[in-house]
């Protein structure tokens, strides 16, 4: 069963991410406390991820093969999940404790994550797709550390219900 392994925010962009036991996803905005939720972060307002998800696995093997802990939140991404490729959750709707969620786009690392990281090479680990995932929360509530993380199925299935609806009508 995937789980949430850890959560982070940070209040305005460029600023440490902070680790939390709990925090609220707020419908359309993100998690509430962190930069991207108030509009404060460092991309804000051209490339901006509501919630930013990535894989306990990826962080570590980049432990186990570039010699860099991540686990103090320098990945810059808001949740860690174990159990689960993060990848699979895109265009898909998912369960993220209480709170709908629905995986919008890959994150790739960016120079910006290495400048704070304050570490050479953070950057190329988290390439090679264990950067993570962008997602929107649909509906919010209450996100732990120990919640589960539950894929709720494809994003959007409008088109096979118009597509049934037709085939049906002819």
């Amino acid at each position: 069963m995937a789980r949430v392994t850890d959560l982070f925010v940070a209040p305005a962009g460029s600023e440490p991410m902070a680790s939390v036991d709990r925090v609220e996803a707020v419908a359309d905005a993100g998690l509430r406390g962190d930069r991207y939720c108030t509009g404060e972060g460092y991309y804000s307002p051209y490339d901006t991820c509501q919630v930013t998800l990535v894989a306990h696995e990826a962080l570590a093997e980049i432990e186990r093969e570039a010699g860099i802990d991540l686990t103090d939140g320098r990945h810059r991404r808001n949740v860690v999940v174990a159990g689960l490729d993060v990848h699979d959750l895109l265009d898909h709707r998912f369960r993220l404790g209480e709170a709908t969620l629905v995986g919008t786009r890959p994150r790739p690392p960016c120079a910006h994550v290495e400048e704070l990281a304050e570490e050479a090479g953070v950057a190329r680990a988290l390439g090679d797709g264990r950067g993570g995932i962008c997602a929107d929360v649909i509906e919010g509530g209450p996100v732990a550390v120990g919640s589960t993380v539950t894929d709720l199925g494809d994003r959007d299935r409008t088109d096979a219900i118009v597509e049934r609806l037709r085939a049906e009508g002819e």
